[in-house]
């Protein structure tokens, strides 16, 4: 469902997906948001593309593609949690190096992906799109970026506070659509009622503070909450800000008339 004409922004109970094109010339940005609320299952995915001559949109639209292929062929209900992630990572991955004859340039893509099921969570990331995880006020969790910002970070060259202005923020060491299979990063945490997560692009996490996002998902309505982190990450980005992706999603105590009038729904 779409509810704004400003910002590309989707949602399904307990979830609401959006992006902004920022300053850019072309939206680099994908995401989509699966939902099966007869097996309480939930899938969401974000990748921002790299690479000039449209294969940035190459990329993040292969990672798009792939999440949606697997999610009609009903994989996660043959793979545990973890490892339908990474199958998901893998086949991304071969979807963009499929996709190099069609531009001149190499694509590469980051991507974040969340599965909620049975109670549990389970996400996979490479690159610097981001995960975090909330319980109330409380930041439990964030992804590590593979950048070299970060490896400057951990050798203790950088403060955290300068993290997302030093100029090797965007140099990436881990992507999709290289000449290698990535290297996926996994976590995993069992869900209480009311946890809540918000997987990000860059134009998202170096606009807007942690204690920012944990104030959006205390919106009553999720979608409110990226509209207003789209709005925010636009104007502090500038006429040259990045592009912007933000999911967030939200597990309820119990599924509800809507969960169960809506089963089977996708966004993209």
């Amino acid at each position: 469902m779409h509810r704004d004409g400003e910002f590309d922004i989707r949602e399904l109970p307990g979830v609401a997906g959006g992006r902004a094109q920022g300053g850019r010339s072309s939206q680099q940005d994908d995401l989509i948001c699966l939902q099966d609320a007869r097996e309480a299952t939930t899938l969401v995915v974000l990748a921002d593309g790299m690479g000039g001559d449209g294969a940035g949109e190459l990329a993040s639209g292969g990672v798009i593609h792939a999440a949606r292929d697997l999610w009609d062929e009903r994989v996660w209900r043959e793979q545990p949690g973890a490892l339908f992630l990474e199958t998901l990572c893998q086949r991304a991955h071969e979807e963009i190096r499929r996709r190099n004859a069609w531009v001149s340039a190499e694509p590469h893509s980051t991507v974040v992906a969340l599965l909620l099921r049975d109670g549990q969570a389970y996400w996979a990331h490479v690159g610097d799109s981001r995960l975090y995880h909330f319980r109330g006020r409380r930041c439990l969790s964030v992804t590590r970026d593979h950048s070299l910002a970060r490896l400057k970070l951990d050798r203790g060259e950088i403060r955290e506070a300068d993290l997302s202005r030093d100029p090797d923020q965007h140099v990436l060491l881990r992507g999709l659509g290289g000449s290698e299979a990535p290297e996926v990063e996994h976590g995993y945490a069992p869900v209480r009622p009311g946890d809540s997560f918000a997987l990000c692009s860059d134009g998202i996490w170096e606009t807007l503070t942690t204690g920012e996002l944990a104030a959006l998902m205390r919106e009553p309505d999720l979608y409110h909450g990226v509209r207003e982190g789209l709005m925010r990450g636009t104007e502090r980005g500038g006429e040259h800000g990045d592009n912007l992706g933000l999911i967030l999603t939200r597990t309820e105590p119990a599924e509800s008339w809507l969960g169960r009038l809506f089963g089977g729904m996708t966004l993209a």
